[in-house]
């Protein structure tokens, strides 16, 4: 995992932040736009953002969207085929498998979130194209985040975008359109910060994630701070946190409170026993539903991006995330993170968790058999390290 030197990464704090910075970018579009997401609805949110990308297109910019067939299964036929009709390609990458299926290619999804805009800037992070207070009772905005991508690290995003829309066009045996010619993303420093972009797949980049984490951890002295909205980590990484707490680190886990998701959300809270014993801080946030995936250790290194700490985003699906390693990022991102937990989290308390209700004891233990249960079937024999 080879850093680059000479970036300008911009931290946005939840879609009140990204979306006009993602739509600004789209009016100013001259030659190309690539966008991926896992969900893209046809709210208000949705909307704004796919009349930005016709009028791109319509002014001759190519255009290519590719969401996922599961998490946008729901997207209006309509809006899809008003975008296209303005002139963008619109992909769906693996077209929805009935729920009633137990085929494991079913949970191989695409769920990273990038943005690239005339391969000189890109977004990377983990939120989807809807309506960010979309939710239940929801009166905030998900608590969430993404960065903006400007220099040398764009030679890595780039084409990693460029192949996967390619591959999936051929065998979707689309009609293929020409690219715009002499398109190469910026050599030359932008900023000062040191990035490295992270993938993951079911090919050659099968543990990057996971690996950037653990290295990170492995080496982590004074403290690591991690926000997860779907936090069921493996073996090694339960051991990593718990080894690091161990050896004098301050270890602090940013997990969400409201119940989005009932099975993961109990299957994941069977871990707090052993984390508690281990010394480490629980805080879970309830002032709104929590979509984060991101992470500060030792004040100069942190992560924004798609990827959860699950099997579903560690074992299956197309995920990406950006590292850097900043200290004026770290900080800002941190200062965010502590923000929201003397604002808007409860820490679980040990004592307290020791003496739950049996029901929701059992409730607990139940959710987390099924999800091992249903681990074993999807993950391609890595289920073992979830267990």
């Amino acid at each position: 995992m080879k850093f680059v030197d000479g970036n300008r990464i911009t931290l946005l704090k939840s879609g009140v932040e990204y979306f006009p910075a993602l739509v600004a970018e789209c009016e100013a579009a001259q030659r190309e736009i690539h966008l991926e997401t896992y969900i893209f609805e046809a709210d208000a949110t949705g909307r704004s953002i796919a009349a930005a990308l016709g009028r791109a297109a319509r002014r001759g910019v190519a255009v290519n969207v590719m969401v996922d067939g599961f998490g946008s299964q729901d997207l209006d036929p309509a809006l899809v085929r008003e975008m296209r009709e303005a002139g963008v390609r619109f992909l769906v990458y693996r077209q929805n498998i009935s729920p009633w299926t137990l085929r494991r290619t079913r949970l191989r999804r695409l769920h990273r979130k990038l943005a690239l805009v005339d391969a000189r800037v890109a977004f990377v992070g983990g939120i989807n194209l809807m309506d960010d207070v979309d939710t239940p009772g929801g009166s905030l905005p998900r608590f969430d985040y993404a960065v903006r991508v400007e220099g040398p690290l764009l030679t890595k995003i780039y084409p990693v975008v460029k192949q996967l829309w390619s591959r999936v066009n051929a065998i979707q045996l689309r009609e293929h359109s020409p690219e715009p010619r002499g398109l190469e993303p910026p050599a030359d420093s932008r900023g000062g910060q040191r990035a490295v972009f992270v993938i993951r797949d079911n090919i050659s980049h099968r543990r990057d994630i996971e690996k950037a984490y653990l290295t990170a951890i492995g080496q982590a002295r004074s403290e690591i701070l991690i926000a997860n909205a779907y936090f069921f980590p493996g073996r090694r990484f339960r051991r990593a946190l718990m080894v690091a707490a161990e050896r004098g680190v301050r270890v602090i886990l940013l997990l969400q409170g409201k119940a989005e998701y009932l099975l993961q959300h109990y299957a994941s809270r069977a871990l707090y026993g052993p984390f508690l014993d281990a010394g480490i801080e629980i805080h879970e946030y309830h002032k709104s539903f929590m979509h984060a995936k991101v992470a500060v250790i030792d004040g100069h290194w942190a992560t924004v991006g798609s990827s959860n700490i699950d099997p579903f985003s560690l074992l299956l699906a197309r995920e990406a995330n950006v590292v850097i390693e900043d200290e004026e990022f770290a900080r800002e991102l941190r200062e965010s993170l502590l923000a929201a937990i003397a604002d808007g989290a409860a820490q679980v308390r040990r004592e307290r968790w020791a003496n739950q209700f049996w029901m929701t004891r059992f409730a607990t233990w139940s959710c987390y058999q099924l999800v091992r249960f249903l681990t074993g079937v999807f993950a391609y024999g890595r289920a073992e390290e979830f267990t």
